[in-house]
């Protein structure tokens, strides 16, 4: 849906719409494309994204509000993870778009990595990396603040409570989301390529550089087409970043709790 320039039969007009049709013409498994890079990368990257939050967040928390829960720190250890998550995320990003293009030329993901290795370097699988930064930074910060400014009214005691950490995650996702399209629209035009696209605004080789991108998009679909894809990234983010969170704090609750138990039973020393 973010393509700038779509093939006429991978243009869609809703994400019911494009899911409905891409099951039709491309089978029922095609929706899952790049579902294996996305998985190979997503454990590592997500392990030191939330490792590097909640060392950050309690570090920060102590110089700028005395141990008390600080929003500013929050954006800020979301902002330092982002960093780490979105360089091993970014290569599995551009394999993963490439896979999921119409008509893409890829037998599958060892084919993809080689082809883009042999044919365009492995700077490649980064050069949107910049641009991802530039999104995913605002994108967590707001993420994180949102998260846990809406822990402070439905989970002021921060206890598990799989209800609050849901609903959370789901609307600081859907906003973030919503805010951050337009650079995800850019991020999508350098990690694709597009050959339609750039061939018709006269771009040889390969599109780089976030100003670039930005200009190419005003240029193919002025304002309307950053925002192209806003529902299906909201929908996409709103579960995605509501699993996210509850997942996360159940294993954090859970292994918490382990330790005080060990601890409890050792007794004192």
């Amino acid at each position: 849906m973010q393509s700038l320039q779509p093939d006429p039969n991978a243009e869609y007009k809703s994400v019911y719409q494009a899911l409905k049709r891409i099951i039709q013409t491309e089978g029922l498994f095609r929706p899952l494309r790049g579902l294996n890079i996305t998985m190979m990368g997503a454990g590592p990257a997500h392990a030191i994204y939330f490792a590097c939050y909640e060392r950050v967040k309690r570090s920060l928390s102590e110089v700028i509000q005395s141990g008390g829960n600080s929003h500013l720190a929050n954006g800020l250890a979301g902002s330092v993870a982002t960093v780490l998550h979105d360089a091993i995320m970014n290569p599995a990003e551009v394999v993963k778009q490439r896979m999921q293009m119409y008509n893409s030329p890829y037998r599958g993901l060892w084919d993809c990595l080689q082809t883009i290795t042999r044919t365009e370097g492995v700077g490649a699988f980064y050069r949107s990396y910049s641009t991802q930064l530039t999104m995913n930074i605002p994108f967590q910060a707001v993420h994180f603040i949102i998260y846990e400014l809406m822990q402070e009214q439905f989970n002021p005691h921060r206890h598990y409570n799989p209800g609050s950490h849901i609903v959370s995650g789901a609307a600081a996702g859907a906003l973030s989301a919503a805010i951050t399209t337009p650079l995800d629209v850019c991020k999508t035009l350098l990690n694709t390529q597009e050959n339609v696209a750039l061939n018709s605004v006269n771009v040889s080789g390969h599109l780089s550089g976030m100003a670039n991108a930005f200009r190419t998009v005003y240029r193919l679909g002025g304002l309307a087409a950053f925002f192209k894809g806003a529902q299906a990234r909201i929908i996409y983010q709103m579960p995605s970043t509501a699993i996210a969170w509850s997942v996360y704090e159940f294993f954090k609750y859970f292994l918490t709790k382990q330790q005080l138990e060990q601890e409890a039973r050792a007794g004192p020393m």
